[in-house]
């Protein structure tokens, strides 16, 4: 059975409230299209998983700006101001995670792992709330596992059967949050034969992709 979908249907796999990743950085090899077309939906209230919130014109921001997100776990919002006036007026909770451990947890929760062990935090306010675990005489914080509903995720070329390719730094985020989500929906720029993708470059895998939209 194809993979490849309509993008009105892809957003269909999108209801209101739920967990929703994102690939890309600051809009490098994100689904663009599909979160435009998300932003005519009536869906709300999504906690969104992302390196950052990108603009508030552009990507995943227009989101926050439309305040269909009530939550984000990120690891920066410097380049949204939408997101930092939501912030500190308190209409919009933000989780911070270090970028290398925002992914780390993500890996997790794909690998099936029950969290990820890191110095990093420990003192600031990333500590707070999380328990500290002492390995050897050096204390850790014990960082959970990310997972999602649903990851939207950008890819260069696809083949047939949903194997992916991400050229140069698009790959970012994308391959660990397919790994970390019940639904994947990829948003491709080339669909090819099954075989016309060397094995070496399949950077994630089609097991891991439920649909396909094409651009």
């Amino acid at each position: 059975m194809s993979k490849l979908i309509q993008i009105q249907e892809a957003v269909t796999k999108i209801q209101s409230g739920m967990i929703v990743m994102v690939g890309g950085f600051l809009t490098v090899g994100g689904p663009n299209r599909l979160l435009e077309a998300l932003l005519e939906t009536d869906v709300k209230d999504l906690t969104l998983i992302a390196n950052d919130t990108a603009y508030a014109d552009k990507g995943m921001g227009k989101l926050i700006t439309a305040r269909k997100i009530k939550r984000v776990i990120t690891s920066h919002i410097g380049t949204n101001v939408s997101t930092g006036e939501q912030y500190h007026a308190g209409e919009l909770e933000v989780e911070f995670s270090p970028q290398g451990t925002l992914i780390e947890r993500i890996r997790c929760a794909g690998a099936g792992l029950g969290g990820v062990l890191t110095p990093t935090g420990l003192g600031t306010v990333v500590e707070e709330g999380k328990e500290v675990v002492e390995v050897d005489g050096k204390k850790y914080l014990l960082e959970k596992p990310l997972r999602a509903d649903v990851a939207l995720i950008g890819a260069s070329v696809a083949d047939e059967d949903g194997n992916l390719f991400h050229r140069g730094t698009s790959r970012n985020f994308n391959t660990l949050m397919a790994m970390a989500a019940d639904v994947v929906i990829a948003e491709v720029e080339e669909v090819v034969k099954v075989g016309e993708i060397l094995p070496e470059h399949v950077h994630t895998q089609s097991i891991f992709v439920n649909y396909m939209v094409k651009f």
